[in-house]
């Protein structure tokens, strides 16, 4: 049986974590470091850190703040924001990534994620697709939720995967930080087109959620979320716990 995977994600802006509701409303949370630190100890399997104004703003990745996250850790850990080259990925894997996480690159870019797909290896590349429901289909957004491309969702995940994408975080715009529970209309219809890794991110507000998801979608392999654990309302390793008494496989 596979392991199924709790992921904290850390979105970094001007150096600190924040969060808000469908992607607005951004508070101040901590220090990226300090909290990479507490997940990495306390019981996470894997970290994703991303600078989320970095494709807005149209610079690239602050790295050193994502050196000192990843000298700190001891799990694996995706990063993205600003990637739009095989040059980027080249410098964040050098500053501790072991995943490099594309979405605003790859649209601007189609052949980003094949050519560092080539380079890397599948594994190492993750589409992370923010999706928002527009007219009743499911529409791609890039620059961290601000801009609809007008693309289709299901198909442009497809074609990434087909590409070379080794990973797939479903980014979940209309539940993100809502808290009650994760998309799973949408998770279900990227499952049934794309044979790698599915993440869903975005709705997690209870113990419940994690429970009512990999239950729903046996194929989503891993659960990512922000505020239930950065604020203390869901302990990851009280998570796991539950998981496992619920019959889902997690690593204690």
């Amino acid at each position: 049986m596979i392991t199924k995977r709790i992921i904290p994600c850390l979105d970094v802006k001007n150096g600190r974590v924040v969060k808000g509701v469908n992607f607005e409303g951004l508070s101040d949370v901590s220090s990226p470091v300090e909290l990479a630190k507490y997940y990495s100890d306390g019981g996470a399997d894997e970290l994703v850190f991303y600078d989320i104004t970095a494709s807005a703003e149209g610079r690239a990745l602050f790295t050193d703040i994502l050196c000192h996250v990843a000298e700190t850790i001891f799990i694996p850990l995706t990063v993205g924001g600003g990637i739009n080259s095989v040059a980027d990925f080249d410098r964040v894997l050098k500053c501790g990534a072991d995943k490099v996480s594309v979405n605003s690159g790859a649209i601007r870019n189609p052949k980003l994620i094949y050519e560092a797909a080539k380079l890397y290896g599948d594994q190492c590349v993750v589409i992370s697709a923010d999706v928002k429901r527009v007219d009743g289909v499911f529409r791609v957004f890039a620059k961290g939720g601000r801009e609809n491309t007008g693309m289709e969702a299901i198909d442009w995940i497809r074609h990434c995967v087909d590409s070379g994408a080794g990973e797939v975080v479903l980014n979940s715009i209309d539940t993100d930080g809502v808290k009650d529970g994760f998309d799973l209309e949408m998770l279900e219809r990227v499952c049934e087109v794309v044979n790698v890794p599915v993440i869903a991110s975005g709705g997690a507000g209870s113990k419940e959620h994690f429970i009512e998801l990999f239950r729903t979608l046996p194929k989503v392999d891993a659960g990512l979320a922000a505020s239930i654990f950065h604020f203390g309302e869901v302990n990851i390793t009280d998570l796991k716990k539950t998981l496992k008494e619920n019959g889902i496989n997690v690593r204690i």
